[in-house]
């Protein structure tokens, strides 16, 4: 039963960096686009769009492996022992806030998908103008803020659970380096996101 666990929770770890994680860095550069103006990010927008077998695509690489990380991150999230009422460790806070912000993450992307994906399914325009819209309310834009750095932050974080868990950072020298190098891609991509994200606000 251990070794099952051991290898659903890689399979969980690898699908978080490929291809969700890569799949998060490609739809935060899309976005990025509208700091050029809404035409820049309409022609983005639609060349994502129009890439061949794009249903296809979505289901094998962005729906099912979200759905499996989404649904074993739950269950890790109620059944993992957090000791940061005991230790404090700078670790074991990463390991509750990876857990928290997964939780987030199941709430936030589901109504982003049936805001974006299912209203462009039922005939809306997937375009500037629909982020606009979307961005009017401003309890909405912190909510799109606080689902972009729970974003970020989860992917981030779980890179360096991920490079631990595959044996890339092995030593404790190596795994405080790669502590550094995560802390420099949740800056990175947050800002990419965040600059984003207000490229939409009028």
């Amino acid at each position: 039963m251990a070794e099952n666990d051991f290898a659903w929770h890689r399979l969980h770890s690898l699908l978080g960096v490929i291809p969700v994680g890569l799949f998060l860095i490609v739809h935060l550069t899309v976005n990025f686009q509208a700091t050029k103006g809404s035409d820049a990010f309409n022609q983005a927008a639609s060349f994502m769009e129009h890439l061949p077998y794009l249903l296809f695509l979505e289901i094998v690489l962005i729906y099912l492996p979200i759905l499996y990380h989404a649904i074993y991150g739950i269950y890790m999230a109620f059944t993992a022992k957090n000791n940061v009422g005991n230790f404090g460790f700078f670790r074991n806070w990463m390991f509750l806030l990876q857990r928290l912000s997964g939780l987030f993450l199941v709430i936030f992307l589901a109504w982003h998908v049936w805001e974006t994906r299912v209203a462009m399914a039922l005939g809306t325009p997937l375009n500037y103008e629909m982020m606009a819209h979307l961005l009017t309310n401003p309890w909405m834009i912190a909510f799109y803020m606080i689902g972009i750095l729970s974003a970020v932050f989860h992917f981030s974080n779980g890179l360096w659970s991920f490079c631990v868990h595959w044996g890339i950072l092995v030593s404790p020298h190596s795994q405080r380096i790669g502590t550094y190098v995560v802390a420099v891609i949740f800056v990175l991509l947050g800002y990419v996101g965040i600059r984003a994200l207000f490229a939409f606000i009028a």
